[in-house]
């Protein structure tokens, strides 16, 4: 199979080149690109996939239950992947170069070998082959801003169509007991609000948030917590970066009638002040950039009043691949959350350590409930897309957004990630 065609095979058609460039246009064919089809068709030779060429045959180790993986234009991945590695990948499937009927359960197989995709000879060659990430997307205070309003400024009426009645943009928690088990039974749309405030309740009490609390909130969301919070008797000072987010979830505490208890304010979680009885902060700090943990944890610290407690939930990962992994430039960084990196519990525990006068004194783990989260969100997605469509949203987008929500998915389902809700205390606590 040749990888160099004719100049009019390097453009997607279909693809707005202006939005997507990378997406509409092939890098070009060359040593990398053969390099990346002899690797990848090794990988592909054990995996428990059915990945099936336009012919027919089958250069995966799956059989007929396995996930299937269909390479529509192979030639096209295989450049895609001398050039960008697994951000070429990722932009493969959006420019409909390989598809799948479940994207999930493709993604998961791979997300299982992750540590293992690539040979160990070829590992030691990754200081050279990766990307970096732009000096634009270091989430200084200066660019802080901007990386989160690429995302969560995008359209408020974006994240209505998939989330629920909550507006709660991150794991809920499903039932009481231990998250690493697998789910009784599949979660419902119908469970998600209930399993969004059960998550929300689970930590305010493990900080205990109670009338008369003062609470510092860093990370708004569309101000769900601060809402619960408020309900409670707590007086909940909540910042955030995104401007969006700020503007409804002012409307939805004036709504509820907590503007006397609740003030949501555009601020860097570096500048805040004040003495906090509980600094609550969820699944912010995966945006904060590892070289900013430190002042991140510092200010947890400083701002917590004596006696009082931290609730902090964070996505994370293995710690040897977080380390592998810190300074690498990935597709979810390109496309998605730009600056961030999801920690591990090590690097989580150290930092508290290292920064804080504080000790980690409760950790609960529910990642499988995250995979059921994701699912939930990714199918109330893609069941809306003519509304997504009418937003102003393109299809590239659309794939984009699905790829995003499948491969979080697999990486709970995996096991690759988890998350995890952790509760900081000084020794007066």
């Amino acid at each position: 199979m040749s990888l160099a065609l004719p100049r009019r095979a390097d453009y997607r058609t279909g693809v707005d080149p202006a939005r997507w460039p990378d997406v509409a246009m092939l890098p070009p064919a060359g040593l990398r690109a053969r390099l990346a089809r002899r690797l990848f068709e090794r990988v592909a030779a054990r995996l428990p996939l059915r990945i099936l060429l336009r012919d027919g045959t089958n250069i995966g180790a799956g059989g007929p239950s396995d996930p299937l993986m269909r390479l529509e234009r192979p030639w096209a991945l295989y450049r895609r992947l001398g050039a960008g590695g697994l951000i070429g990948f990722g932009e493969a499937y959006l420019a409909e170069d390989w598809t799948a009927p479940d994207l999930p359960a493709v993604l998961t197989v791979f997300c299982r070998r992750m540590a293992t995709l690539v040979p160990p000879p070829l590992q030691r060659l990754r200081d050279i082959a990766v990307h970096r990430h732009p000096l634009a997307d270091l989430a200084t205070i200066t660019n802080a801003r901007q990386n989160i309003s690429r995302h969560y400024d995008l359209s408020n009426e974006l994240f209505m169509l998939f989330l629920d009645d909550t507006l709660t943009y991150s794991a809920a928690l499903f039932g009481p007991g231990n998250g690493s088990v697998e789910l009784a039974t599949r979660a419902s749309r119908a469970d998600l609000a209930a399993a969004q405030r059960r998550k929300i309740d689970r930590l305010l009490d493990a900080v205990g948030v109670r009338a008369g609390s003062r609470v510092l909130e860093i990370g708004t969301g569309w101000g769900e917590l601060a809402l619960c919070a408020g309900l409670r008797g707590a007086l909940v000072r909540s910042i955030t970066l995104s401007e969006e987010q700020r503007s409804l979830a002012l409307q939805r505490i004036a709504a509820a009638g907590l503007t006397d208890r609740v003030a949501i304010e555009l601020c860097d979680y570096r500048d805040v002040t004040g003495s906090y009885d509980a600094v609550v902060s969820v699944e912010m700090i995966e945006a904060v950039g590892f070289g900013f943990w430190p002042q991140y944890f510092a200010t947890l610290n400083r701002t917590l009043a004596v006696g009082g407690r931290v609730g902090l939930q964070a996505i994370t990962m293995p710690h040897d691949r977080m380390l592998a992994s810190r300074d690498t430039y990935t597709w979810i960084h390109k496309y998605v959350f730009p600056g961030g990196l999801i920690p591990s519990v090590r690097s989580i525990e150290q930092c508290v350590a290292a920064h804080t006068s504080l000790r980690v004194v409760g950790r609960h783990a529910f990642g499988l409930h995250y995979a059921e989260t994701l699912r939930l969100w990714r199918e109330a997605f893609t069941q809306r897309a003519d509304r997504v469509e009418a937003l102003g949203f393109d299809e590239t987008f659309r794939r984009m957004w699905t790829f995003y929500l499948s491969y979080s998915e697999a990486g709970f389902r995996s096991r690759y990630l988890d998350v995890h809700q952790f509760v900081l205390a000084g020794e007066h606590a």
